[in-house]
């Protein structure tokens, strides 16, 4: 059976749907109820996302499927943790957005870190309409490309990647704790992608690359990083994102809800 893939294609699901990481919360802890056929009915009679109407509540649940239920050990992991912190939640969001969005990967994991390493921090709507055109040449009209623009400067803002609400926008390295940084290399570990555990867009997007990398892996314990001369390898203490979860993050919310 094939391992799940990050999408490789473009689409414009973005701009229906940003971030939502609040709503995304509120999926994962509640989608498990319901069966697949009657998903979206409970979810809007049951105000899963608020007082938000039913096509609204249907492109919701649409986009979250793209997002979480392509890589189901993720999915099973993400319903059950329910002590989350909201700094490790953005960036879960972030990473399955970009896991399920090419043209937001290719932004935040690229662009935004390539200007970043030139010296050049700040962002605005028009650098990133010009940015779109030049990577999805004649693809989208100018005013779908503005459309893209704002949602990806949204979005990114939400994930804590840019700082500030107005042009000029300035990038940011979000806080990335132990729990978040685990839980992206070990679903990259069993996930088609392109790049490698070192060097790939999830990682690039939130500043943790080469020497940052190196720093956090010396007191790292789930899967240390290990240097001989210019080759790298992680030293994976669990099998696979399974056990890493039930180990590290689950077992800890049995507790939780034995004591409850």
């Amino acid at each position: 059976m094939p391992r799940p893939s990050e999408t490789t294609a473009f689409h414009t699901r973005l701009l229906k749907c940003s971030l939502e990481v609040e709503h995304c919360r509120a999926y994962w802890h509640r989608v498990a109820e319901a069966a697949d056929d009657t998903i979206t009915q409970i979810a809007f009679k049951e105000y899963w996302f608020g007082a938000r109407s039913l096509p609204r509540v249907t492109r919701l649940i649409n986009d979250f499927r793209h997002r979480f239920d392509q890589f189901p050990p993720a999915m099973s992991i993400l319903h059950r943790w329910g002590t989350m912190d909201s700094s490790t939640r953005r960036l879960i969001c972030h990473w399955h957005l970009q896991l399920a969005d090419r043209l937001y990967r290719e932004f935040t994991g690229g662009f935004l870190v390539d200007r970043y390493s030139a010296g050049r921090t700040e962002m605005t709507r028009d650098v990133v309409v010009r940015w779109i055109d030049h990577s999805a040449p004649q693809r989208w009209t100018t005013a779908t490309r503005i459309q893209f623009a704002r949602k990806l400067l949204f979005s990114a803002g939400e994930a804590g990647i840019l700082k500030g609400t107005r042009d000029p926008r300035e990038w940011q390295a979000p806080r990335v704790t132990d729990e978040a940084l685990s839980y992206i290399l070990y679903l990259l570990r069993e996930i088609q992608f392109q790049g490698t555990l070192i060097d790939n867009p999830y990682l690039a997007s939130v500043g943790v690359t080469g020497p940052e990398l190196e720093r956090r892996s010396r007191t790292f314990p789930d899967c240390p990083l290990r240097r001989q001369g210019e080759l790298f390898e992680f030293s994976w203490r669990y099998k696979d994102l399974a056990e890493w979860a039930e180990a590290r993050i689950l077992h800890g919310e049995s507790q939780l809800r034995e004591t409850a």
